[in-house]
């Protein structure tokens, strides 16, 4: 996402003031900090919250790295995802809460879009599990 020919995409994006969706994960959420610096006119979108590990319940590196590119007021975060980044089987909701308290910190009620996952989030009990 740094080389010269994806720059020139967002370049191409941002004069037609379309919206690119970044679908990382958490080791490369520095360098899509770098990107969106360099664009900060462009409205990006990160979705699934950068696929977080929540089945390991680690937080620390990812909630730093998102810190970081919730900087930029050109992001927005889409939550979404979070299902299948769980364990498939045994997920309960208080699994997200440290993910959703950290998301919600940094990007507020303002800068969150809210994203179905729609049939992916089915390998993991679907819509029935995750609003119950």
């Amino acid at each position: 996402m740094l080389t010269p020919a994806f720059r020139r995409g967002i370049a191409a994006l941002e004069r037609h003031g379309y919206t690119y969706d970044l679908l990382v994960f958490p080791d490369q959420l520095r360098y899509a900090t770098e990107l969106v610096a360099a664009f900060p006119q462009q409205r990006f979108v990160l979705d699934h919250i950068a696929k977080p590990p929540i089945k390991a319940g680690e937080v620390g590196t990812w909630a730093a790295d998102l810190r970081a590119l919730a900087q930029h007021e050109n992001v927005s975060c889409k939550v979404s995802g979070m299902v299948t980044e769980a364990d498939w089987q045994q997920w309960q909701p208080q699994d997200f809460r440290p993910y959703l308290d950290v998301v919600f910190e940094v990007f507020g009620p303002r800068r969150l879009l809210f994203g179905s996952d729609w049939p992916v989030c089915q390998v993991a009990g679907g819509y029935g599990a995750w609003w119950s």
